[in-house]
C-alpha cells in the first residue's frame, strides 16, 4: 500500500510540474515560471508554516481530542456507558487523572503534528499555485489538490495516531478495569510512545505502525477533499486588495478554518471512528480484536447500530474546528516566508 502511494504520487507530481513542451512555455506569463523576489523559497517557507501551525493548534485543542477518542472506544459496563457525554467524560478524567490527565498520550502529538500539519497544508497550497496558471481553480482542481494533500498526510498520520491513540486510551482502560471490579479508585499506568512503538515493531514489523491505514485513507483524503474548497472559499469572502498579497484578515481565516473544520470532521466522523477502534490496541472489555476494515465495520453496525458510527461526532468537530482555525490562520501570517526571505503569495 505505502508503495502504490508512493509511486501514485510520484507520478502525480511530475505531471503537475512538468511542462509539455518548451513551446508552450511562451503562452504563459514569464513570471509564471520564474522565481521573482525570493519566491523559489516558498514551498520550505509553507513547510515551517504548516509545522508552526500545526504545533499552535494541537496545544490548544488536545484535551478535547482526548475527549472525542475515550467517547469512541468506550462500551458498556454492568450496563451503563463509563462516560455519559461530553461534559461528563471531562469531569471524570479531571476528576480522577488531574489536569496533566487532559494531555496524556500528547508528546509523540507534538512531535509529530509538525511535519504531518506542515505536509497536509503545504501540499495542498503548492497543488493549489501550480495548477492556477494564474487563473481560478475549478472545482475539480480544488479536489484534487485536497485529495493530493490528504493522500500526503497519512505517511505520517497513521503513525502517529497509532501511538497517540494508545496513550490517551490508558485512562479509559484503567476506569473500565476499575469500573468492573467495583473499585472506588484507580491507577492509570500509560505506557510511553517509545514502548508502545517499540513493541509494534519487534511483534509486528514496520506495518504495525500503519494498523489503520486504510481507514485513515479512507477519513483522511475525503476531509481534505470537503475542508479545502470549502475554507478556500470562505476566506476568500474577506480578501483585502493589495496587490499579489492579498489576504484576508485574521478573524476571517479563523473563521473560515473554524467551519470549513466543523464541517469536514462531521462528515468523515463514521471513518473516524472505525480508524480509533482499529488503532486501539487494548479492545474495549467483552470485545475481540478487529480483522480488519469490513470485520470492524460488520461488528459496529451489528452490536451497537448506525448512531455509534458517530459517537464522538462533537468532540471531534469541537477539536477539528478550532484546530483548524487557529492552524490555518497562523499558516497564513507568513512566518516561514520571514524567516527565509521568501515573498507570500496570494491565497488561490
Amino acid at each position: 500500500m505505502i508503495m502504490v502511494v508512493t509511486v501514485f504520487l510520484k507520478n502525480t507530481f511530475l505531471q503537475l510540474y512538468r511542462p509539455t513542451s518548451c513551446r508552450n512555455l511562451r503562452q504563459f506569463p514569464q513570471k509564471q515560471f520564474m522565481a521573482p523576489n525570493g519566491t523559489g523559497r516558498n514551498l520550505p517557507a509553507r513547510i515551517v508554516n504548516g509545522g508552526i501551525a500545526g504545533l499552535v493548534g494541537v496545544t490548544c485543542t488536545f484535551p478535547l481530542d482526548l475527549v472525542k477518542t475515550r467517547l469512541q472506544n468506550q462500551c458498556r459496563v454492568n450496563g451503563e456507558l463509563l462516560y455519559k457525554n461530553t461534559f461528563d467524560c471531562v469531569s471524570k478524567v479531571l476528576r480522577t487523572e488531574g489536569f496533566f490527565g487532559m494531555y496524556r498520550g500528547s508528546g509523540v502529538n507534538l512531535l509529530l503534528i509538525m511535519p504531518e500539519k506542515a505536509i497536509k497544508l503545504a501540499a495542498n497550497d503548492t497543488f493549489r499555485h501550480s495548477m492556477s496558471g494564474g487563473k481560478p481553480l475549478t472545482l475539480i482542481q480544488e479536489v484534487t489538490a485536497g485529495a493530493g494533500a490528504g493522500l500526503f498526510q497519512v505517511v505520517v498520520t497513521t503513525p502517529m495516531e497509532m501511538l497517540k491513540i494508545h496513550g490517551q486510551d490508558a485512562g479509559r482502560i484503567a476506569a473500565q478495569h476499575s469500573a468492573m471490579n467495583g473499585h472506588s479508585t484507580m491507577t492509570v499506568q500509560s505506557p510511553s510512545a517509545i514502548s508502545v512503538a517499540k513493541n509494534l515493531l519487534r511483534t509486528k514489523g514496520v506495518f504495525g505502525l500503519y494498523r489503520g491505514l486504510s481507514a485513515t485513507l479512507m477519513r483522511d483524503i475525503p476531509f481534505s477533499v470537503v475542508y479545502f474548497p470549502l475554507f478556500a472559499h470562505l476566506n476568500a469572502l474577506g480578501l483585502i486588495s493589495g496587490g499579489s498579497s492579498e489576504r484576508s484578515p485574521f478573524v476571517v481565516t479563523l473563521l473560515a478554518g473554524m467551519i470549513a473544520g466543523a464541517t469536514a470532521a462531521v462528515s468523515v466522523n463514521p471513518m473516524d471512528v472505525i480508524k480509533t477502534r482499529l488503532q486501539t490496541l487494548t479492545p474495549s472489555s467483552g470485545q475481540s480484536e478487529y480483522n480488519g476494515f469490513l470485520d470492524c465495520v460488520r461488528r459496529i453496525f451489528k452490536e451497537e447500530g448506525v448512531r455509534s458510527f458517530f459517537r464522538g461526532a462533537l468532540p471531534r468537530a469541537i477539536v477539528i474546528a478550532p484546530l483548524f482555525g487557529i492552524a490555518q490562520s497562523v499558516y497564513f501570517l507568513g512566518i516561514g516566508e520571514r524567516m527565509l526571505g521568501a515573498k507570500q503569495l496570494r491565497p488561490v
